[in-house]
């Protein structure tokens, strides 16, 4: 069992560049992987997308990668031409303000931030990086997977506390069962009994329709439902796959169990330990929204 929400954080640094890595991943239906980083390396999105798909079955991940250049990694260069042509202009633009008897001066800056004048290429690409990328991706996700693996454990420990908590309940609601249909068996007898008085009325008639009745109202197959249920449950629990949609499912139909149960019970002490279980199984559902 393994937790959705883990971080990872790596730093790697040479005579080039410093470079941090950071991954954060939290709760999602499905997987979703954000990228962020560098434009000069964007084509390694595609790589550290693969490799977090081979480490997450759900959940949201975003991964971040920082560069700070120690050296200069990039060329600057004048286009003469652009510069000339800049020029040519200004010096009319000065002759014409002269006509006017208008003062202009042209300066350098005038020059440089315009349009064209100056480009900049850089001299490496992603592989002047790899090394960082590599080392830096390396850590990260084995810090995600000793995170997502630490986190799981420590609630499947909490979720097999609550599931064992739920199974104490359903014995003693099971070893009630027989004590609720004998209730209602006599509550429904009393009160026919009570409604016809000394009139004379069919017996087996009677038995009859308080058999249909005792068979709407009786909980036993919701019990034996609800220990399948849990069964399945625990083996989830030891399961090494992705489990957490299946854990929501049968939540789901171990809630409905339940209340079925606590709608048809007449007795307290079933009451109370259908209070007991609700209280457990809303603790599983929150938990599991947390497992992958």
């Amino acid at each position: 069992m393994r937790s959705m929400t883990a971080y990872g954080y790596a730093e790697f640094q040479n005579e080039n560049y410093l470079m941090t890595m950071e991954l954060k991943s939290y709760n999602n239906r499905f997987l979703e992987i954000g990228y962020f980083g560098p434009p000069y390396l964007s084509a390694y999105e595609s790589t550290i997308t693969d490799l977090i798909k081979q480490h997450a079955q759900r959940g949201h991940v975003d991964i971040s990668v920082k560069v700070k250049n120690i050296k200069s990694n990039v060329d600057v260069n004048v286009d003469r031409a652009v510069v000339e042509s800049y020029l040519k202009a200004f010096r009319e633009i000065r002759e014409i303000g002269l006509s006017q008897q208008l003062e202009i001066e042209t300066r350098m800056g005038d020059v440089v931030s315009q349009d064209g004048v100056l480009s900049s290429i850089r001299t490496d690409g992603i592989e002047a990086y790899q090394e960082g990328l590599d080392y830096c991706s390396k850590l990260v996700l084995q810090q995600f997977d000793d995170a997502k693996t630490r986190e799981g454990e420590i609630t499947k420990k909490d979720l097999s506390g609550k599931i064992d908590s739920i199974a104490r309940s359903l014995e003693v609601v099971r070893a009630n069962v027989g004590k609720l249909e004998d209730m209602i068996r006599t509550n429904l007898t009393d009160r026919i009994h009570e409604m016809l008085g000394d009139q004379k009325f069919d017996e087996n008639r009677i038995l009859t329709e308080v058999a249909v009745m005792l068979n709407r109202y009786t909980i036993n197959e919701e019990v034996v439902r609800l220990g399948a249920h849990i069964a399945e449950f625990r083996k989830l629990l030891d399961s090494t796959e992705a489990v957490g949609k299946r854990m929501d499912f049968l939540s789901q139909e171990m809630n409905r169990e339940i209340n079925t149960i606590g709608s048809k019970s007449q007795m307290v002490e079933v009451n109370f330990e259908v209070v007991n279980m609700k209280d457990a199984l809303e603790n599983i559902r929150e938990q599991i929204r947390n497992i992958e």
